[in-house]
């Protein structure tokens, strides 16, 4: 076998851990994207109809704890999927 072949078999024995955490951090990024566009896209139609600023921020929570509830997702699922 050459170097390269026993160089990899050899990393296969000794790479060990958890790919919930790398799963974990894949999943954080779209709520992440999407509690930015929320609250930015929020931000800016309340500067644009001050008087809908109570009806906007209700809807804008409402998203973000739908959002939330994602990450959350994220978060337990690839500690019940091993």
């Amino acid at each position: 076998m050459s170097a390269i072949v026993q160089t990899v078999l050899a990393a296969e024995d000794t790479v060990s851990g958890s790919l919930g955490a790398v799963g974990y951090g894949l999943a954080a990024i779209g709520p992440g994207i999407g509690v930015g566009l929320i609250f930015g896209n929020g931000v800016q139609a309340m500067a644009r109809q001050p008087e809908m600023t109570n009806v906007i921020r209700t809807n804008m929570f409402i998203g973000f704890a739908l959002t939330e509830a994602l990450a959350l997702l994220g978060f337990v699922v690839p500690f019940v999927f091993p």
